[in-house]
C-alpha cells in the first residue's frame, strides 16, 4: 500500500518521523482549438498527478469533453494544483471530474488550486466539476480566474460541502479561502473573495451560511442576460430544504443554493445548467456520463 493510499484512508498526511511527506506539484495544460466543424484536444501537458485520458464527443464534433483526473484522490496540505485551460477562437470546450473532490484535515500546510481558463473570440469554456468536500481542519486556498475575449463566453458552477455530512462531521476548525475573478477584454464582470473559518458563527448566521453545510453557485459570463434566460432558471423546482436565488448583472447570471447535502444541491443546479444552455449557448443539454456513474 503506497503512502497515498494509507493517508486517503485516515484523512492525514503520513509522515516520517516527524517529517511530513512532501505534498504533491501537480500542473495540467489544456489547449482546445476549433478545427472545420471540430473542438480538439491540440495541446496537453501534465506534470505530477493531473491527467486527461483522452477528449470525448458525447454530443456530436463541434464540443470537446475532457475529464480531468488527480489520481491520488484527494488534496492534502503541501498539495498545490494549477490547471490551465485555454480554448481558441470559436472552439467549446467542456470539464468536468470524474467524482467528488476531497481535500483533507491539514497537518499544519495550506494546500493550494489554481483554476486558470481562457476563452479566445466566439469560444466557450464550460467548467462543471463534481461536488468538492472539504474535511473538517483543512487549510486550503482556492481560486479562479477567468479571461474572455470579445463574444466568449464561460460558463461553470462550484459545489462547496463543510464537512463530511454522511458521517455527521461539521467543518469546527481549519481555513478555506476562495476567489474567483472573471474579465472580459480587460473589464471585471464577476469579483469574488471569501474566507470560511471553521467554527465561525458566521457558518450558522441567518447573513451567514444559515447553519446549511452546501453552497452552490453557478455564473454564467460574457454576454447580456436576456429576461428569457433569468425567468427559465428561475422556474426551475427546488428540491425541500434548498434555498435557491437566481440574479442577473450586466453580463453575467448568477445562480445560488444553500443546502443541507450535495446531492440536492448538484440536482438544481443542474437543472438550471439544463434550462439555460440551449438559450445562452445554443445547445442543447447533454450531461456528462461519468455524472451518472
Amino acid at each position: 500500500m503506497s503512502e497515498r493510499t494509507r493517508f486517503a484512508s485516515s484523512s492525514v498526511a503520513p509522515a516520517v518521523g516527524n517529517v511530513p511527506r512532501p505534498g504533491w506539484q501537480a500542473r495540467l495544460s489544456l489547449g482546445f482549438e476549433r478545427r472545420g466543424e471540430r473542438t480538439v484536444l491540440a495541446h496537453c501537458a501534465h506534470l505530477g498527478p493531473l491527467r486527461v485520458q483522452k477528449a470525448l464527443y458525447p454530443e456530436g464534433p463541434a464540443v470537446c469533453q475532457a475529464i480531468v483526473l488527480h489520481p491520488p484522490g484527494g488534496v492534502a496540505g503541501g498539495d498545490s494544483l494549477d490547471i490551465v485551460v485555454v480554448a481558441a477562437a470559436a472552439a467549446h470546450a467542456q470539464l468536468t471530474t470524474p467524482g467528488a473532490g476531497k481535500w483533507y484535515r491539514s497537518d499544519g500546510r495550506r494546500a493550494r488550486q489554481t483554476v486558470g481558463l481562457r476563452a479566445d473570440e466566439q469560444a466557450i469554456v464550460e467548467w462543471l466539476p463534481q461536488e468538492t468536500i472539504v474535511f473538517d481542519g483543512v487549510e486550503a486556498e482556492m481560486l479562479t480566474r477567468v479571461d474572455l475575449a470579445a463574444g466568449a463566453v464561460y460558463c461553470g458552477w462550484e459545489i462547496l460541502c463543510l464537512g463530511r455530512t454522511a458521517a455527521g462531521e461539521t467543518f469546527s476548525q481549519g481555513r478555506l479561502e476562495l476567489s474567483t475573478r472573471i474579465e472580459q477584454g480587460g473589464r471585471p464582470l464577476w469579483i469574488e473573495r471569501g474566507c470560511l473559518r471553521g467554527g465561525s458563527p458566521w457558518l450558522a448566521a441567518a447573513a451567514g451560511l444559515g447553519g446549511l453545510p452546501v453552497s452552490g453557485t453557478l455564473l454564467l459570463a460574457g454576454r447580456p442576460v436576456a429576461a428569457e434566460w433569468l425567468a427559465a432558471c428561475r422556474a426551475v423546482p427546488s428540491p425541500r430544504g434548498l434555498r435557491v436565488g437566481v440574479t442577473a448583472l450586466p453580463g453575467v447570471l448568477v445562480a445560488r443554493c444553500l443546502g443541507p447535502a450535495s446531492e440536492p444541491a448538484k440536482a438544481w443546479l443542474t437543472g438550471v445548467w439544463r434550462r439555460l444552455r440551449p438559450l445562452a449557448l445554443a445547445r442543447e443539454a447533454v450531461p456528462p456520463r461519468i455524472w451518472s456513474t
